[in-house]
């Protein structure tokens, strides 16, 4: 009886965990449409956006925390980047479909998505997407 109760919750779990992580997007996505959801708007128009989809407290995300305060640093002016925690709000996860944090997206000056990395990305591999884009 107890181990039929142990298998039913990790059951449960597993389909909540499931349910949980297939989003829709749903219409008007871009960075402007995901800033302003936040009360504000694109740091810089015309200009290549990251937008790094996680949560203060997941461990990944703790990880990126200081690379991403870094990566702001050394391209403000040049990029926008931008630290959205979807666990405070999650219509941005939902608008985007994420699967699981942290999840980088990068659009072009256009506000066209051009790349999606989910899951812990380095200073270097963000740097590279960047200068792919032409940011140097």
């Amino acid at each position: 009886m107890k181990r039929k109760i142990i298998i039913g919750i990790v059951v449960l779990f597993a389909l909540l965990w499931v349910g949980g992580a297939f989003k829709f997007p749903s219409s008007g996505s871009g960075p402007e449409a995901i800033v302003q959801e936040h009360g504000g708007s694109v740091p810089v128009k015309g200009m290549v956006n990251m937008i790094d989809l996680g949560a203060k407290s997941c461990v990944p995300c703790k990880m990126m925390a200081p690379i991403m305060e870094k990566v702001e640093k050394d391209y403000r002016g040049k990029a926008a980047i931008i630290f959205i925690d979807v666990w405070k709000d999650q219509r941005p996860a939902q608008r985007f479909g994420i699967r699981a944090i942290p999840t980088q997206i990068f659009f072009d000056k256009e506000g066209k998505e051009v790349y999606r990395h989910e899951g812990f990305m380095s200073e270097a591999a963000i740097v590279s997407q960047l200068k792919k884009m032409g940011v140097s």
